[in-house]
């Protein structure tokens, strides 16, 4: 009866939760890994990733969740439930996607691992001089860096390492005629490798390094009983939005580096439990921790699927799933060779990655810290790759005696202590480094590159909705736009004495910019659209963003609908609109896709009486877009421009291939293409460059 009355009180609610929307994203993601048209390799990327989203979940959000009942402040869902019935729907839907995520691994992967040149094998399936080999890395490598931290009457609890896979051993000993049962613990060293590799001739074997553990542990228990050894994994609240709001005067930097230090002493959220574990041992790691059976996950199989990347991500394999990035130049520029420097003087440049590369961006910011009529650069960073070049070319500028700024943002989730050593290192170089606004985070990507030509000074200025980032710009579905046009130069160089100093402009010409503006001008964009409608005038609304959540954007939609707006949203991930309710949403028709790349454009279209305003940038609807960063949305002028970008959201539309339909009551059903129907793969046609060319695109 309780269930029910759960599910009707979702049910009745205009709103869809964030975070149940959540793990219906995570489950299109898993749909990736179960699709028999990919490769092994594929799939398993796919099942690696659902597996990392479903940590970063359970440290922010359901770690969010416990920030509201560990310190007593009430929370009311969207889907109108309290903190505690809402806690039981959530690990409740956890549970069943961490079954499936399973089933997958097992049933459907696993048995295709054998033909397609690998395994993955225990110990006990080694050859004899296999097993030797193994034995000889144990006691070489893994032996001297396991530490066992005994938990009794004389030994405190240990702390014990967020997401890190730990053996908890229960052992007996005899004291004076009593027999007493002791519980140890030996986590695994983070620092090496997830699996041993061992070459055959016809495949590679992959030996997970807890098995091998496991096959040793007796080395670290001599002339103990063992009464038994159980795997397990903890996921810690990685949360700190409280602490944030609490004490935002504090010095910035050290604020950081102190919660990083606190994420590892989070509140458990997640235990995640071999088969069969000790009740000795769970009754003690319960108590401990103040968690029930529903924070509890079995795993029947290999524990953190995140240990897959090793298999993927292996020289034998890394071909197989990864392309190599396009060659395709957008329409809007001639091809290699072509000085940038003066094409952008006449021309501006809309990228479409990862159809387009990202190399025009770099090589021209590489050429701007060699370039000897260079004045100065100024850039923010929210995410960097690996040995970034982007980073090593601000280093390069500020060496070469040009003024460089770079605001890094800290704040940056898991990319915090990165950001924070490359902002060190650009500092020794000369470089004006800022590290985030106050209570903000700056989610915006912008670049301004300033260059003397003659008497006149001329501004470069990249603005988009990717991040400065050369790997992921491989993968992610992003725009941006490269342009010398006064009317960005203005205001980008505003915005930028916005975020560095304290500078406040009456308005932007081609920026709509957060936290100040942004929601009430999509509102307005919103109305419009509305007015028209009521008028009698077409209309029509289409926007591709990765999140919906932001309440008040949500009840203008509502409202647009109710007038007879046409509204189309291609929502990637979260998504708390109720689309298609009777009298509340009839005219609003929401797709997420997931597929071969992870979508992250964000683009606006306003039909405006047929003279679209087309927006794209940083910036989702989300409450923190608006009020807890810095975000910018630019408007495209060029109509060329505008075409091109209207083009990429009619062809997100049509997609058949990689498309899920959302549903009123929040479910999602995957599209097909019908019979006879042209199939429209979104993640093949953008490498077409004739595409464009289309000029009769009709999106409402």
């Amino acid at each position: 009866m309780l269930v029910n009355k759960v599910s009707d009180q979702i049910k009745k609610s205009k709103y869809i939760s964030r975070d149940l929307s959540w793990l219906r994203f995570n489950y299109r993601v898993l749909d990736q890994a179960r699709d028999t048209n990919r490769s092994i390799f594929d799939r398993l990327k796919f099942l690696a990733i659902t597996s990392s989203n479903l940590d970063e979940f359970f440290m922010i959000r359901v770690g969010s969740l416990y920030n509201y009942i560990d310190y007593g402040k009430e929370r009311l869902d969207y889907s109108g439930l309290r903190e505690l019935p809402f806690r039981k729907k959530l690990l409740d839907y956890s549970h069943r996607f961490v079954n499936d995520q399973y089933l997958t691994y097992n049933n459907e992967l696993k048995p295709l691992f054998e033909k397609s040149g690998f395994d993955v094998l225990m110990v006990g399936e080694l050859t004899e001089i296999e097993q030797k080999k193994v034995d000889s890395y144990f006691k070489n490598t893994i032996f001297p860096l396991l530490t066992p931290m005994v938990f009794d009457n004389y030994h405190g609890f240990p702390l014990l390492m967020n997401q890190l896979l730990t053996f908890g051993v229960v052992t007996r000993t005899e004291d004076e005629g009593k027999s007493q049962d002791r519980l140890t613990f030996v986590q695994i060293p983070q620092n090496l490798a997830r699996f041993y590799e061992i070459n055959r001739k016809d495949k590679i074997v992959f030996v997970p390094i807890e098995e091998i553990v496991r096959w040793k542990i007796k080395k670290l228990f001599r002339n103990v009983e063992i009464v038994s050894i159980n795997l397990f994994r903890i996921t810690r609240n990685g949360d700190f939005t409280l602490e944030e709001s609490d004490d935002i005067d504090a010095d910035f930097v050290q604020e950081i580096k102190s919660k990083l230090k606190t994420r590892k002493k989070g509140r458990v959220v997640r235990l995640e439990v071999e088969r069969n574990p000790s009740a000795f041992m769970m009754k003690i790691l319960k108590e401990r921790w103040t968690i029930d059976n529903a924070n509890v996950f079995t795993i029947n199989s290999l524990m953190d699927l995140r240990g897959l990347w090793q298999i993927i991500n292996h020289r034998q394999f890394k071909d197989r799933c990864f392309k190599q990035p396009s060659s395709v130049m957008p329409r809007s520029l001639p091809g290699d060779g072509v000085d940038l420097f003066q094409y952008l003087k006449e021309h501006d440049v809309l990228l479409h990655h990862p159809y387009n590369s990202m190399e025009p961006v770099v090589q021209l910011l590489e050429r701007a810290a060699e370039d000897p009529y260079v004045l100065g650069i100024k850039q923010t960073i929210y995410r960097l790759a690996d040995q970034s070049r982007v980073t090593a070319a601000l280093h390069k500028a500020a060496e070469n005696g040009k003024h460089v700024s770079v605001l890094f943002e800290v704040k940056a989730r898991f990319d915090e202590e990165r950001n924070l050593k490359e902002g060190d290192r650009l500092e020794k170089a000369g470089c004006f480094v800022i590290y985030g606004i106050s209570k903000y985070k700056t989610h915006t990507k912008m670049l301004m590159i300033i260059r003397k030509e003659g008497e006149k000074v001329t501004r470069y200025v990249h603005i988009g909705s990717g991040n400065y980032n050369e790997q992921t710009a491989r993968l992610y579905s992003d725009v941006s736009l490269l342009t010398t046009d006064e009317v960005y130069a203005h205001d980008v160089s505003e915005f930028f004495n916005v975020i560095t100093g304290h500078s406040r402009p009456n308005e932007y010409k081609s920026l709509m910019t957060s936290p100040k503006g942004l929601r009430s001008q999509l509102i307005e964009l919103i109305r419009n659209e509305a007015k028209n409608a009521k008028k009698g005038y077409k209309s029509g609304i289409v926007i591709k963003i990765n999140s919906l959540e932001d309440k008040e954007v949500m009840d203008e939609f509502y409202k647009a609908s109710k007038a007879g707006v046409p509204i189309k949203l291609i929502v990637r991930g979260i998504c708390c609109l109720r689309p298609g309710r009777e009298d509340l949403s009839e005219n609003i028709f929401v797709k997420s896709i997931v597929g071969e790349y992870l979508e992250h454009s964000r683009i606006y279209y306003f039909h405006n009486s047929g003279d679209p305003k087309v927006y794209s940038g940083s910036a989702d609807i989300m409450v923190r877009s608006f009020d807890r960063r810095i975000e910018a949305l630019f408007l495209l002028l060029n109509d060329e421009l505008r075409r091109e970008a209207m083009t990429i959201l009619h062809y997100n539309l049509l997609d058949n291939q990689n498309s899920y339909i959302m549903r009123e009551d929040g479910t999602y059903v995957k599209k097909r293409p019908a019979a006879g129907e042209e199939v429209i793969d979104v993640h093949k046609i953008f490498y077409n460059r004739h595409i464009y060319e289309n000029t009769d695109i009709e999106l409402v």
